[in-house]
């Protein structure tokens, strides 16, 4: 969330994007706690985007914000494009390592287009395995839409959890492109206890890029 936000004003100070499309900011915060609300194993949640959810992790709680937060989106947001970024996975480092964070996308050309700002703005990326219809079958489920956490953790981990996120935007109604951004190791790793503020420079420079590929919005005359 702080990578996000500081890359929203970032923009927002420089005047917005240059394209003139309106930019949006979602934060999806919680705060672990322990209360008689708290969520509990074998629980069933029934997300914003309508899904019901079976919690077998009780450790994976950061995509089931995160899931309501793209849901909103697609709910009540006009957008061409939705990225979301977090430090979602400790698996994402066993995928890209420390310093790459993991990119799922669902184009060639977004995934090339977020690999090539990485490369710029030295907030590096690799892309994971966007593909639905081999892994998402990991989170079935007998009593729910689906699980929170996988059943087999051997299997693209950091992907899978990923396409947890993106069910819960196309079941939503969204049908634009999604770029997701798994950042678990690299806002902190190569620093030790530090952050390294990664992923504000990668989210500007893909977002300035995209930009000139797209027209300014048409004024009503």
């Amino acid at each position: 969330a702080a990578g996000v936000l500081g890359a929203f004003t970032a923009i927002a100070r420089q005047g917005g994007l240059p394209c003139g499309r309106p930019l949006h900011c979602v934060l999806c915060l919680a705060e672990n706690g322990i209360g008689p609300a708290m969520m509990l194993q074998d629980d069933i949640l029934t997300a914003y985007s309508g899904l019901t959810v079976e919690i077998n992790n009780t450790d994976a709680e950061g995509r089931l914000v995160l899931s309501d937060g793209v849901a909103h989106v697609a709910k009540h947001l006009d957008c061409d494009l939705v990225v979301d970024m977090a430090t979602l996975t400790g698996a994402q480092g066993i995928s890209t390592g420390t310093h790459h964070g993991m990119i799922l996308a669902t184009d060639e050309e977004l995934e090339k287009d977020a690999v090539a700002a990485g490369r710029r703005s030295g907030d590096m990326v690799h892309p994971g395995i966007f593909a639905p219809e081999l892994l998402i079958h990991e989170y079935d489920s007998d009593f729910a839409d689906m699980r929170n956490s996988v059943k087999n953790r051997s299997n693209a981990q950091s992907s899978c959890a990923g396409l947890f996120i993106h069910k819960h935007l196309v079941h939503s109604g969204y049908t634009g492109r999604w770029l997701h951004i798994d950042m678990a190791y690299p806002v902190h790793e190569p620093l030790g206890n530090f952050a390294t503020g990664w992923g504000v420079g990668l989210l500007t420079t893909l977002l300035d890029d995209l930009s000139t590929k797209v027209a300014p919005p048409q004024s009503n005359l």
